[in-house]
């Protein structure tokens, strides 16, 4: 009976598959060191030691130590986005007793515009309100770090100028900048926001403080918007720096597949890649 067309095509590729293995076989498997460790590892004696390529593991210890500097750096930006949202916070808090005071300095005008006159209590309320301005302008910290008091700056950690270094690149890094917020180098005079300020009978101002207390709310709207961007953009590059790590540790991974494997074993790889393996691997 003829054979069809498929069936001389699967002889001819198996026949093929046969020569070519015979090839390598005979290349391989006579006299040569090869062949030996071949025949070794077939027969069961002394294993042969898997071959290692130095550049192979030169860059992957490279890419380690990349790896490795990136996270510390993914750490330093995550911090510094940390001390942004800490400064941000202190902000929005001292933005809300802002608008405190003001809504009891209105109500100081309304009272006083009706024929009423002001109470003890409303200025020693006012006062309270501006004394927890200051108190959180001093207290706002991140470790030891004073960040809205430039009464406390110029150390190791923070300069004269409220810049905090942050290393954030293989390279080099930047530069965090906060604002002083404290009275005595600072725009703000927090000292003239007082409750005697508010009694015009008195001498008092009441007009001055109101348009006093809208500007320092609308700095401080500022400010905390800012501070509001440069934590999320501080947090975005740290995501990324570590996305960079992880893929430099995949790298790693992939490339350190291949050098553990010796000669003999990517030649047997080869040789059984269609018509099976001597040891079975799945069990």
């Amino acid at each position: 009976m003829a054979l069809s067309d498929l069936q001389r095509l699967v002889l001819y590729d198996t026949a093929n598959q046969l020569w070519q293995q015979d090839m390598l076989m005979n290349a391989y498997f006579h006299g040569s060191s090869v062949g030996a460790n071949l025949r070794s590892m077939i027969l069961g004696r002394q294993p042969v030691q898997p071959l290692t390529n130095p550049f192979d593991e030169a860059i992957t210890g490279k890419l380690r130590a990349d790896s490795r500097t990136i996270r510390q750096n993914a750490r330093n930006v995550k911090e510094g986005g940390a001390m942004m949202g800490i400064a941000k916070e202190a902000v929005s808090t001292i933005k809300g007793l802002l608008e405190e005071m003001e809504a009891l300095a209105k109500s100081v005008q309304t009272k006083i515009d009706e024929g009423g006159t002001i109470s003890q209590e409303d200025k020693d309320d006012y006062d309270a309100l501006r004394e927890r301005i200051t108190s959180t302008i001093g207290a706002t910290r991140y470790n030891n770090i004073a960040l809205l008091d430039k009464s406390q700056w110029d150390t190791e950690q923070i300069s004269a100028d409220g810049e905090v270094h942050i290393q954030g690149f293989p390279d080099g890094g930047f530069d965090l900048t906060f604002r002083a917020l404290d009275a005595a180098n600072s725009d703000f005079a927090w000292g003239n926001l007082t409750g005697a300020n508010l009694d015009d009978s008195a001498g008092g101002d009441l007009d001055n403080q109101l348009q006093t207390l809208s500007g320092y709310i609308g700095d401080m709207t500022l400010i905390e918007d800012i501070y509001t961007r440069r934590q999320d953009g501080l947090e975005y590059q740290a995501a990324s720096l570590e996305s960079q790590a992880d893929l430099l540790d995949q790298a790693v991974e992939a490339r350190r597949h291949v050098p553990t494997k010796s000669l003999e074993q990517i030649l047997l790889d080869l040789l059984f890649r269609n018509s099976g393996r001597i040891v079975d691997e799945t069990g």
